[in-house]
């Protein structure tokens, strides 16, 4: 594969509870352990939060690609992306993941083909496949 962009992040401190910014300072946070994790959660996000909003975004924009493509009218639509973490049974952990779609709309078959066909293209989706159970819903 060739890049055609490449996102740079660099985390330091103490990791989940470290900070983390982009190479070009756009993205400039502080992270905090959630409390459900033994951490002091409060106003700071966490990595899970990160992941689920760019999941969220990517698949939103996969989604309105496959509607373009086949001629599909999209109003009113919006993806939630839940990320769970939990431990693996190895001594790691392991991420999972529920995309809920609102559709607007459209009838319920039609609905789901679009949203399977996202789910195919989206990069984040193409990089979890296999390695994070991932559940897709309808609204």
């Amino acid at each position: 594969m060739s890049a055609i962009y490449t996102a740079s992040a660099t985390a330091t401190g103490d990791g989940r509870g470290g900070h983390t910014r982009s190479s070009d300072g756009v993205l400039d946070l502080d992270l905090a352990v959630p409390k459900e994790m033994g951490g002091p959660g409060g106003a700071l996000t966490n990595p899970e939060q990160l992941f689920a909003a760019g999941y969220a975004a990517c698949f939103h924009s996969a989604l309105k690609i496959v509607a373009r493509e086949h001629k599909i009218t999209l109003e009113d639509t919006a993806i939630t992306v839940d990320v769970g973490i939990g431990p693996n049974g190895q001594g790691g952990f392991q991420l999972q993941a529920t995309i809920e779609a609102e559709l607007t709309g459209l009838p319920e078959e039609q609905a789901k083909a679009v949203l399977e066909a996202a789910h195919q293209m989206c990069p984040y989706s193409n990089a979890t496949r296999g390695n994070v159970e991932v559940q897709l819903n309808l609204a």
